[in-house]
């Protein structure tokens, strides 16, 4: 059973009922969709009913990420063809109409641009600005390639005064939350600020859908503490990321992120070419695995597949690549090689939760247990609990679905759906009974169950108990 969690991108390799449930054997755990592409709503629905049915089907807990698109600049429809041919030393003019090069949103360039640089497709295709009239750029290009429609355009070192949400993003979040979406991705964020139009509307339209923020801008880096403060989770997307900022930075800034993360008890996933390969061919290249099992190591929540189950020709091979290496991993962790055991300045004294978690964790190490129960109304007691990251597997006991399913996202635990408990006894009777049926645990088998008084309350763990299954 392995801890670290998988994300893997559904589009039209992934769309269909038997492919969602073969990805969900495979290793899946969350299913993203992806709003800068335009997905028909019926199509949606569809999709994510196949996505519970399934799940339920298999007796698993997948959760759904809605991706907002945010204020993505892209290639738009071109003047001739589908495709521009890009030559290297030659100049092209870049705009939103009557250009080389169009773009899909009008933009307000000044003369004052600085050292600024434009990259189209995760910077495969490279410019430097030559002049600037009436709202085009004139280019010339550094490199050979191919300008296709609907790819990615950077402006590295030029900031561009765009909102925050798009009109386009406000009503993606309204069909999240209609749909019953798990997790929001946010995109661009830039400050902790940027939070609160999103959190505005989940409000008006009565939800709590945790959000993410994904780290793609220089601005994100500085703002990066007071971001993780604000938000529910942090996505390390490190393609735009790796074209806003050099290159040579990034692993730097991912372990970063990362340490912050596990700092201020908050799940954390890296995105971006983790199989890039296996887009085209069945095996990795040794680089991609060293990248997962690293990312590992260093203690991420989940890691996450986009182009290669969305549209690659080995989905499930991915997803089950990206298992077996997070599985061999998982074996190998330790407290000499793994980031697991948050440092004491870090835990929160008046946090009860928190100290609960970390006593249990504490007490499975110490009893040699394997097994943790954790009876939470919210998931809160469960998500701090993974961020000491323990060595026994972790039960999250939940009574409703929307926490039953939020939970797939966090590292090394395993949600359990179960009625209601009218009592701590019943409770405690109970719990070693279902994981006995679930086979998780044998009879005989000794586990560790934390919970509130008075039972079925959220906020009130105060409880630890050694009892034998």
């Amino acid at each position: 059973m392995k801890k670290t969690k998988i994300i893997a991108t559904l589009g039209p390799a992934s769309f269909t009922k038997k492919m969602i449930r073969n990805l969900i054997i495979s290793g899946m755990d969350v299913a993203r969709i992806n709003m800068s592409h335009e997905i028909e709503k019926g199509l949606l629905q569809n999709v994510i009913q196949f996505i519970r049915e399934e799940a339920q089907s298999l007796d698993k807990s997948i959760a759904i990420m809605f991706d907002l698109c945010g204020p993505k600049i892209r290639v738009g429809k071109l003047n001739k063809s589908k495709s521009i041919k890009i030559e290297k030393g030659k100049t092209y003019t870049l705009g939103y109409k009557g250009s080389d090069i169009t773009m899909n949103m009008p933009l307000t360039f000044t003369d004052k641009i600085g050292n600024g640089m434009v990259k189209i497709n995760d910077g495969a295709i490279s410019f430097d600005i030559m002049a600037i009239k009436k709202n085009k750029l004139t280019l010339c290009s550094q490199t050979n390639g191919v300008v296709v429609s609907g790819k990615g355009i950077n402006f590295p070192g030029i900031k561009l005064n765009l909102p925050s949400v798009t009109d386009k993003d406000i009503n993606d979040l309204e069909l999240a939350i209609e749909l019953e979406a798990d997790w929001i991705a946010m995109s661009f964020v830039r400050s902790s600020r940027d939070i609160r139009k999103v959190k505005s509307i989940c409000k008006k339209n009565k939800s709590s859908i945790p959000i993410i923020a994904k780290i793609e801008k220089p601005e994100a880096i500085q703002n990066l503490e007071g971001i993780i403060a604000v938000f529910d989770g942090i996505l390390v997307a490190r393609g735009d990321l790796g074209v806003e900022m050099p290159i040579r930075e990034l692993p730097i800034l991912q372990k970063r992120i990362v340490n912050e993360c596990l700092k201020q008890h908050k799940p954390v996933i890296i995105a971006t070419q983790m199989l890039e390969t296996m887009m085209q061919s069945k095996n990795p290249t040794r680089a991609e695995v060293n990248d997962i099992a690293n990312a590992i190591y260093d203690g991420v929540d989940a890691v996450m597949l986009s182009g290669e189950t969305a549209i690659g020709k080995f989905p499930v091979e991915s997803i089950e690549m990206m298992a077996k290496i997070a599985n061999s991993v998982d074996e190998d962790l330790d407290m000499e090689n793994f980031n697991r055991y948050i440092q004491r300045e870090y835990i929160d004294n008046q946090d009860q939760r928190g100290s609960i978690c970390h006593a249990a964790m504490t007490l499975a190490d110490d009893l040699s247990v394997e097994n943790i129960i954790i009876m939470t109304e919210s998931g809160q007691t469960s998500i701090k609990m993974a961020q000491y990251r323990p060595k026994a597997k972790v039960y999250a006991f939940c009574c409703h679905k929307h926490v039953f399913h939020m939970l797939s996202i966090i590292w090394g635990i395993t949600p359990v759906l179960v009625e209601s408990f009218q009592s701590t006894d019943e409770m405690i009777q109970s719990s070693g009974n279902i994981l006995r049926r679930k086979k998780y645990l044998v009879e005989g088998e000794k586990y560790i169950i934390t919970s509130g008084a008075p039972v079925g309350v959220a906020g009130t763990t105060n409880m630890i108990k050694i009892h034998q299954a």
